[in-house]
Formats: structure tokens, C-alpha cells, sequence
């Protein structure tokens, strides 16, 4: 099933209009890549587990490659090249086609009165490659698509946050749980698939 939802993903890509915040110009921007490879048959979604740190808000985080953007990059997605390249080793060249991307995310950091927009963009990678973890990075998974799919794989968490206890939904991958801005994307990558699917639930922040 995995070359077929590929290539479904990428058809729905191609129609689909990701949102873009109306006041992006004024606000802090970020961007991610979204490495999606077909692995003994299956369709699979690299993820990172960010290294623990201190000051770091995303510091243990299940994650997608990518960062901040510099005054050298020309735009998102010159923005997700170079992470990834930076916190993985992976290079993303012309072979590694990008098939599309999603809505922008508000991220909220703790500075800037507009917030930070953190833009996905999907590639799909057809050769094997070694990875070379940064400082950044504790570990590189492969999650297949499938299994996030499922949605009895689905949970319920608590998060609080400013003394609020607000529930939200994850995954478990083993003992990695998956929340918050990366399973916002992966959502909107999964209605794209399937349509939205009311036994996913939803949060707003």
C-alpha cells in the first residue's frame, strides 16, 4: 500500500493551498522538512528526538529537522535544506524532490509580539542515506505512516502549561510520544490522505 499512498500524497499536494499567516512578514519565521521514504514496503516519516537542553523550549521534543530562519537563507525552504543538512547530515539535493508543503504554524516563542511561523515542507527521498546527528539531536526515527494512521494508536495527554492543565492528544512510539506542533502537521498530512477524521482529535493553543 505504501507506493500508492505516496503517490496519493503527492497528487493531494499538488491541489492542496496551505494557509499562510497574514502577518508573516512580521513575524520571526521557521521551517521544517517532512522526509517521507518507502522502507521494506512501507511508507515512513522521519522524525528527530531533539537532545535535552537547558533554555531550549523544545528541549526532548519528538520533532522534525529544521530551524530558525538566517539572513542568509532566500526563503522556507532554503531554510529546511539547511537544517537538515545541519542536524542530520542529510543533504537534500535535486533527487530529493519536494513534493509540496503545509500551513504555516504559529510557534509562540517566548519573544516577539507576533510569534514565529514555522512552515513544512514534504520531500520524498528514494536512496539510502546515513545519518550524522548534531549536538541538537539525540536520535533520528523513521515512524511509519501507518501507524499514525491508526487512530487506536491515538492518546490522550495533559499538558500544563501556565498553571493549566489543557488535554491534548499524542502518540507513543515506543517510548517517544509525539504532541503538540509535530502532530498539528501530521495531522493536516493525514486529512489530506484521508479526509479529516473525527476520531482524531484536536487541539488549539
Amino acid at each position: 500500500m505504501s507506493v500508492p499512498l505516496l503517490q496519493l500524497i503527492e497528487t493531494r499536494l499538488a491541489d492542496h493551498s496551505p494557509g499562510r499567516k497574514l502577518l508573516r512578514r512580521l513575524m520571526k519565521r521557521s521551517a521544517v522538512a517532512m522526509i517521507l521514504q518507502v522502507r521494506q514496503g512501507e511508507l515512513h516519516i522521519l522524525m528527530i528526538k531533539r537532545a535535552e537542553r537547558e533554555g531550549d523550549p523544545w528541549s526532548g521534543h519528538m520533532a522534525f529537522p529544521g530551524g530558525r530562519m538566517d539572513k542568509t537563507d532566500a526563503n522556507g525552504y532554503a531554510v529546511a535544506v539547511r537544517e537538515t543538512e545541519e542536524e542530520v547530515g542529510l543533504t537534500l539535493g535535486p533527487q530529493d524532490q519536494c513534493i509540496g508543503r503545509l500551513s504555516d504554524i504559529n510557534a509562540r516563542p517566548h519573544k516577539g509580539a507576533f510569534g514565529m511561523a514555522v512552515s513544512p515542507f514534504v520531500f520524498r527521498l528514494e536512496r539510502e542515506v546515513t545519518f550524522t546527528p548534531n549536538y541538537e539531536v539525540a536520535e533520528v526515527v523513521w515512524i511509519p505512516l501507518e501507524f499514525l494512521l491508526d487512530t487506536d494508536n491515538r492518546e490522550d495527554m495533559v499538558w500544563e502549561f501556565k498553571g493549566a492543565r489543557i488535554s491534548m492528544p499524542c502518540y507513543f512510539y515506543g517510548k517517544r510520544r509525539i504532541w503538540g506542533l509535530s502532530l498539528m502537521m501530521l495531522d493536516e498530512l493525514m486529512d489530506l490522505v484521508e479526509g479529516r477524521n473525527t476520531q482524531r482529535k484536536r487541539w488549539r493553543r
